[in-house]
């Protein structure tokens, strides 16, 4: 799980900006467990290199980390329309990432709620977001 890790904190550091360091190394041990919850999609190169990943229970989204070599490279859209034929129509984003708030846009979901905190109790506003299915229903 450590090269997952390693891609994640990768990531967290280009997109994450409004995290302090002591808050990276709090959600790097979350992380690693979490890991181990979800079911992974992995995205490699064809040297087995790791360029991205993405956790999904049940009809969600649970975490999707491009590293940043790869941004911009159609490696999250390939995941995400992975989890969309897996039924995943649901994913939380971070406020302040726009950079994920403008992907996952573009993506087609919708805001559909918002929490003031994370799910951990940190002052990390939350945007609900969800993929309208073809009726044109958001689920959440």
């Amino acid at each position: 799980m450590e090269p997952l890790v390693k891609v994640w904190e990768a990531s967290v550091r280009a997109t994450h900006t409004f995290l302090v360091e002591e808050d990276i190394e709090f959600y790097k041990g979350i992380v690693r467990k979490s890991l181990k919850e979800v079911s992974l999609l992995i995205s490699k190169n064809k040297h087995g290199v790791i360029k991205g990943f993405m956790g999904i229970s049940p009809g969600e989204i649970e975490m999707l980390f491009v590293h940043p070599d790869w941004f911009r490279k159609g490696v999250g859209r390939g995941l995400v329309l992975q989890a969309i034929e897996l039924h995943c129509r649901k994913v939380d984003v971070n406020e302040q990432n726009l950079a994920a708030r403008a992907f996952y846009s573009a993506m087609c979901f919708e805001q559909v709620g918002r929490s003031e905190i994370d799910g951990y109790g940190k002052p990390y506003p939350l945007l609900h977001l969800a993929k309208p299915d073809k009726t044109g229903t958001s689920s959440r």
